[in-house]
């Protein structure tokens, strides 16, 4: 064999030795496992939305020809729906369209789904991410700073604090920071939206008050949360008195040693605070006029538009699914214990 063809045999059997440890690796197998699960779990989800939709009373087809309509028209409006056909047949028609990306049209608008979620989807994902950071930013340095002397003022101050504002549900934060912000101070804007690619000034006016009611209550929880394991493991783990015993300082024994330990539970509470996150958009985008997909889903349940409430409870649910998928991966990357225990 000539010697280029041999290189070339050799890096060939490199290569896909390479790529069999990759998908051979305990990471990607807790993946395949994670997604094994996740699959017949969004089934399910889509089964029992349908099946809820179907337990409301009313007719979709008379209220959508209205009140005065003769029984030829509400049958006509029936049939464009799809109703006069079974459930089950409704449900497999809906269910083959997601699968090749055809979601429907909205029995109210007549516009496409996908059109309607191009619009509406952006809000949302720009109002959880956002409340997301900002709620990531207030927690943390004030749990570092609470923990750093337990018991003392500051300490106590954030307890009660927090407590105070883990009481208070987002519809009642948002009210109180409309009527300071908006009525009081006249700072920001009540209601509405402005895309960012209009104005990137006022659609961040537009978001502070949405966002800030979104993570002020996550906040609170994320620092109590933070700042009591971080007393406990300062108070109880070998790691941070042999750190100590090396003379090492209290902030740093704090961030490089305590906290790092902490940062598994806080991250197992940020996977499992986002579907509670993006469901309590339905009301902040309600409360503040936001063209979200909250939104869209409370008109669509007011409607008994099923195309739209559908793929609405659908993404939620795919967004809590997703989330928990990834804690469980970066719990994997960041502790080998984890990777190899789901062998």
């Amino acid at each position: 064999m000539p010697i280029t063809e041999a290189t070339t045999s050799i890096r060939t059997e490199e290569r896909v030795s390479a790529l069999g440890r990759v998908v051979g690796s305990p990471l990607v197998r807790l993946i395949a496992r994670r997604i094994a699960i996740a699959i017949p779990l969004l089934l399910a989800i889509s089964i029992l939305v349908f099946a809820l939709l179907e337990a409301i009373p009313g007719d979709p087809a008379r209220n959508q020809a209205g009140m005065d309509a003769t029984e030829e028209e509400v049958e006509a409006v029936r049939a464009r729906m799809g109703l006069d056909r079974s459930p089950v047949e409704r449900y497999l028609t809906w269910l083959g369209g997601f699968v090749t990306g055809n979601f429907g049209k909205s029995s109210i608008s007549g516009q496409p789904v996908t059109t309607l979620l191009a619009e509406r989807v952006p809000v949302t994902v720009e109002l959880v991410v956002l409340a997301f950071v900002v709620s990531l930013a207030l927690a943390l340095p004030v749990a570092l700073m609470a923990a750093r002397k337990p018991g003392g003022f500051f300490d106590r101050v954030v307890m009660v604090i927090s407590m105070t504002l883990l009481a208070v549900p987002n519809y009642v934060m948002a009210l109180l920071l409309v009527l300071v912000f908006a009525v009081l101070l006249r700072a920001l804007p009540a209601i509405g939206y402005v895309p960012i690619e209009e104005n990137l000034w006022l659609n961040i006016r537009s978001v502070t008050l949405p966002v800030l009611a979104l993570a002020i209550p996550l906040a609170a929880f994320y620092a109590r949360f933070l700042r009591g394991d971080l007393v406990e493991q300062m108070n109880s783990a070998d790691y941070v008195e042999t750190a100590r015993a090396k003379g090492v300082g209290p902030w740093k024994v704090l961030w490089r040693h305590a906290f790092r330990n902490s940062s598994f539970g806080l991250l197992t509470l940020v996977g499992l605070n986002i579907g509670g996150l993006v469901g309590g958009t339905v009301i902040i985008e309600q409360i503040f006029s936001m063209p979200g997909l909250g939104v869209l889903m409370l008109q669509g349940v007011m409607s008994r538009d099923t195309a739209v409430v559908q793929i609405c409870v659908f993404i939620f649910a795919a967004v809590a699914v997703l989330a928990n998928l990834v804690v469980d991966v970066l719990y994997a990357v960041l502790d080998p214990r984890i990777r190899y225990g789901n062998r």
